[in-house]
């Protein structure tokens, strides 16, 4: 064959798949080349894929899904690799099936407020193409100008616009699926998800890419506000700015999108790309952002500033123009990467906690860092509770990694043990599949490893993750079925 001519390997494998998808310049196979894959953006564990093959369509995906499952093989997808928990790092020496060649925006149906794309296709992209109509795609990840929108259906990804227009579930009308065994089925067809049966969609959507590989996404487009206003508010204690985000939605007032960075996190966004200048020795700064119809939002401002005015404070800024108000959104939106100009190393956490619990938690993550030595910034959607506490630490120094990712599980404990959760749009990867014991029994685990069973019976895709190692949890399922058959 003239691709074995061309691919200089030893491997059957690595000639076979090289024929699936056109020969040498779609597949990866030396180590130089595959060192780029061996994690994604939740580098502190890094393992080498066998290959990365890219597909330029679905059937190709489905050629190399079943070739992969005929000789058992293990392999997973991977989009933009900006994951931050590791639910793209090949544990098991995977096939890398990388979706980056999918990127085609197929349609765009105003009428019906829908568009089709690719998995490869990047977020913000799609926002791009339709703004000009007057249309945008409301999921906004801080990286959505790179991330895909296949990867932010496997993670469930979230953004911080959110609170009021939901994370990527609630905005996913149809999907495009290959089955572990190469089987192509689709799930939500003519972008109608609401049909008898069970929520398919919802449980492909945040799957972390265990179910099956999504090759083709339809999703609702929504028509842009009328207005538009953001503010930045800044308070001298974080306990005053932690309480104003309760007390804004205790109020009634759902803003677009409600941001907090404390005083460590502030110190990165000035020190890296985007500064703006905020305050120096000030500890919190909210960005809030209130949409809608143009004539009550004016009203709504009003008493977001009155909430604030109640809990101390120290000065509040209108984005006088929209060229400010997007400076503000990226020095918010580069908020992970800038801690690279204040730390060697971070690690984000991504844990859940109602509202009130505010206060008390981020109390909490101020004694975990003093108590590991380890200074932890705080970034997050502060009105829907969805923290990201970033640890701060130095790899080189022995030690150093095993303690920040000590501390980044106490503060998911902490969110776990105020009624909280793991994870709120990054997904559980491997970083947290332990700490899903914080919120799931045993056989809460067992029941949903069944479902993963049903779909992906080999565990050939994208195995070892999002569920805790199988020791206990196989034992519960086998006392299960003993009781069952008794």
């Amino acid at each position: 064959m003239r691709t074995k001519d061309r691919v200089k390997s030893q491997d059957q494998h690595i000639l076979n798949l090289a024929e699936i998808v056109g020969g040498s310049r779609s597949i990866l196979y030396q180590k130089e080349d595959l060192l780029a894959y061996d994690c994604d953006g939740f580098t502190i564990h890094k393992h080498l894929p066998k290959a990365v093959v890219f597909p330029k369509n679905t059937q190709e995906v489905a050629e190399i899904v079943k070739y992969c499952s005929e000789n058992n093989l293990p392999f997973l997808a991977r989009g933009a690799g900006t994951g931050l928990s590791g639910g793209a790092i090949p544990l098991n020496g995977e096939i890398i099936i990388s979706m980056v060649r999918m990127k085609k925006l197929i349609s765009v149906d105003l009428e019906n407020r829908r568009a089709v794309v690719e998995p490869g296709f990047v977020n913000l992209k799609l926002t791009n193409s339709i703004s000009d109509k007057g249309y945008y795609y409301a999921p906004d990840p801080s990286s959505q100008y790179c991330c895909t929108i296949g990867g932010n259906v496997a993670e469930n990804a979230g953004g911080a616009h959110c609170l009021k227009y939901g994370v990527t579930t609630n905005h996913i009308l149809g999907l495009e699926v290959v089955m572990p065994n190469g089987e192509i089925v689709e799930i939500g067809k003519d972008g109608i998800p609401d049909a008898p049966g069970y929520d398919l969609l919802g449980l492909i959507t945040g799957s972390e890419g265990t179910l099956g590989i999504v090759t083709k996404i339809t999703v609702r487009v929504l028509k842009n506000p009328e207005g538009k206003q953001t503010v930045l508010a800044y308070f001298d204690r974080v306990e005053d700015g932690s309480q104003a985000v309760s007390d804004i939605i205790s109020a009634g007032i759902v803003p677009a999108a409600l941001e907090m960075m404390d005083k460590t996190a502030i110190e990165g966004v000035e020190a890296a790309a985007f500064p703006v200048g905020h305050p120096k020795d000030i500890e919190a700064v909210l960005l809030i952002e209130v949409d809608g119809i143009a004539a009550g939002i004016g009203e709504q401002i009003d008493q977001i500033l009155e909430v604030c005015r109640k809990r101390n404070v120290r000065e509040v800024r209108a984005a006088g123009s929209e060229e400010e108000r997007a400076r503000w959104w990226a020095n918010r939106k580069t908020g992970f990467g800038a801690m690279g100009a204040i730390s060697p190393d971070y690690l984000v956490q991504d844990g859940v906690i109602p509202r009130s619990k505010l206060p008390e938690v981020l109390s909490r993550i101020s004694q975990i860092s003093g108590e590991s030595g380890l200074r932890i910034a705080n970034i997050f959607h502060a009105g829907d509770g969805n923290l990201h506490p970033l640890v701060l630490f130095d790899a080189r120094i022995p030690g150093e990694s095993e303690k920040a990712l000590e501390a980044g599980s106490q503060c998911l404990k902490v969110c776990a043990d105020v009624g909280g959760t793991i994870t709120g749009e990054h997904g559980v990867g491997i970083e947290k599949r332990e700490e899903m014991r914080f919120v799931f029994t045993e056989e809460e685990i067992a029941a949903q490893t069944e479902i993963r069973e049903v779909f992906n019976p080999h565990n050939l895709l994208n195995a070892g993750k999002l569920f805790p190692s199988p020791s206990r949890c196989a034992e519960v399922k086998k006392e299960m079925k003993a009781q069952a058959i008794s």
